[in-house]
């Protein structure tokens, strides 16, 4: 799956987890989101896994400072 398809996957699990119009793009953080709360993180997630398929740890879940970064883990995710 290239970065492209990656982006699109994300922007959907994005789109079905918050119910705001904001702009998705690599640079967006929770700090751009009002809604974008623990309880939310939680549940972007449970959702990025479930669309992808995969399981991230927990360091990753907190690494990650910006959507860009979310990609790029996938993308590595994706390759195993």
């Amino acid at each position: 799956m290239n970065r492209q398809a990656v982006y699109e996957k994300l922007q959907a699990v994005f789109e079905e987890t918050f119910f705001d119009d904001f702009t998705f793009s690599e640079e967006l953080t929770a700090n751009d989101v009002d809604e974008w709360d623990s309880l939310v993180h939680v549940s972007l997630i449970i959702g990025t896994e479930k669309a992808f398929g995969i399981r991230f740890d927990a360091g990753e879940i907190t690494s990650a400072r910006n959507v860009g970064e979310m990609i790029t883990m996938l993308e590595k995710h994706l390759k195993k």
